[in-house]
């Protein structure tokens, strides 16, 4: 298994092609929009110059890296000849059954199909395909070519040899994988997104203050990174997609949303990439805590 394609050049999918790409794989960039693709390109040659600069890699590989990685905008061209698809588009489910509907038509009978999704159910992406037994899901950590951690979630019919495959696979980029089942949110969001909401409720609440709880969960729980901030990171509209996910799939009241997260979302204060949500990441302002004026 040498040549992979990869769906999606935002921050996830060019965190992936990185890894793949600098671990000698072939990887072909699928974006819709020219202009995503060269973003993706550019931030990953960004990356790889902090690499350089940091020792981690040559200036060789960061070259090889590089030439690994081509850039189509359809899907039919950029999966032929491939023997792995990792999609990494948006944490939208409609979105992502069309894509592996597409990918199943365009795709080798023998390719296998996995999705990067935080939390949709890789069983029903699975059954839009003509091949369940070769859909996977492969959630990779971001920025994905430093977090070690691969959930490897098995749909309903994924095979063991699918599954063996994929788990020895992440072994040769570095990662250690972990098999779960195919549950909302699996483990890493099932765990984590309840306590992100549950710190957005304590701020809302009037508990306490954004840096005020971010500090307790940073010196108190030895956190690397304090909830609410780390929640600007994942993207705030994120967050909710994945809350929703889990609540419709459990219909347990715990995960819904808090109202500020949704209300902040609904403003498009999303965090990092918006500019400004919990903290305000302005050039003259960055990391400063924002006003509350989404509260209550």
């Amino acid at each position: 298994m040498k040549n992979v394609a990869v769906i999606g050049a935002g921050t996830m999918g060019n965190g992936i092609a990185h890894s793949f790409a600098q671990n000698g794989f072939k990887v072909n960039l699928i974006d819709i929009s020219k202009e995503a693709l060269e973003k993706g390109v550019a931030t990953i040659a960004k990356n790889l110059e902090r690499m350089l600069s940091k020792e981690a890699i040559t200036e060789a590989e960061k070259v090889n890296t590089l030439k690994n990685i081509s850039t189509f905008t359809t899907i039919i061209e950029g999966v032929k000849h491939v023997d792995l698809v990792v999609e990494a588009a948006t944490e939208n489910t409609d979105l992502k059954l069309k894509i592996f509907k597409q990918l199943d038509e365009a795709c080798a009978e023998n390719t296998i199909l996995a999705t990067n999704t935080s939390s949709i159910s890789i069983t029903q992406i699975a059954s839009v395909t003509k091949r369940p037994e070769k859909v996977i899901g492969m959630h990779f950590m971001n920025p994905v070519p430093i977090m070690q951690l691969v959930e490897i979630i098995r749909g309903y019919n994924t095979s063991d040899a699918i599954t063996k495959t994929i788990m020895e696979l992440s072994k040769t980029l570095g990662k250690t994988p972990v098999e779960v089942n195919d549950y909302p949110g699996f483990v890493a969001n099932r765990i984590l997104m309840p306590m992100i909401n549950e710190s957005i409720e304590t701020l809302y609440n009037g508990v306490a203050g954004v840096n005020e709880i971010d500090t307790v969960m940073k010196l108190g729980m030895a956190h690397p990174m304090g909830p609410l901030q780390l929640a600007d990171f994942i993207g705030l509209d994120v967050c909710l997609s994945i809350l929703n996910v889990m609540y419709d799939g459990f219909k347990n009241p715990k995960y819904a949303a808090c109202p500020l997260l949704v209300n902040m979302v609904r403003a498009g204060k999303l965090g990092i990439k918006s500019g400004e949500g919990f903290y305000d990441y302005s050039e003259s302002r960055k990391a400063e805590k924002v006003s509350s004026q989404f509260i209550k």
